[in-house]
């Protein structure tokens, strides 16, 4: 089974990741994200790597449309056994339909962060207020940048 999730852009092409560890949002284009010279995503806050940056609301998604697959899967395989045992010694109902989960719409959302130059790459991110004054980890090779006042 394979199914995919669209994670939507910002009006500026961003889009939202947070890290795992200090639970710091961050947003990098898709193509910079998905560029083959970029080897690995850096939070900009505490410039540790992780496996993966989804939020939240893509991980609930995820999991919703899974469960709802499998249920579905499951109730019509109990369906197909019902069919075959209707009648004989020995018969079998497959009861109701589970109900399916909500599937959460994701939205571009945490429109407050700012768009931050990193030189040592020439890319950008967005990050927040108090990360570019205080200084930052370059999403895409760990460099440290000063803060700007």
């Amino acid at each position: 089974m394979e199914f995919s999730i669209s994670i939507p852009a910002d009006d500026d092409g961003y889009v939202l990741f947070r890290c795992p560890i200090c639970k710091e949002y961050f947003k990098v284009t898709p193509d910079d994200y998905e560029d083959d010279q970029v080897l690995e995503i850096h939070c900009p806050a505490c410039g540790l790597v992780s496996d993966n940056y989804l939020t939240e609301d893509v991980i609930e998604l995820a999991l919703a449309k899974t469960k709802n697959y499998m249920n579905d899967r499951i109730f019509n395989k109990m369906k197909e056994i019902e069919r075959k045992h209707k009648s004989g010694p020995v018969t079998f109902k497959a009861g109701k339909k589970p109900k399916a989960e909500y599937e959460n719409r994701l939205e571009a959302s945490i429109d407050d962060l700012i768009i931050t130059k990193y030189n040592c790459c020439n890319r950008s991110a967005k990050i927040s207020e108090s990360l570019r004054i205080s200084g930052s980890y370059c999403p895409f090779c760990g460099e440290r940048n000063d803060g700007v006042e």
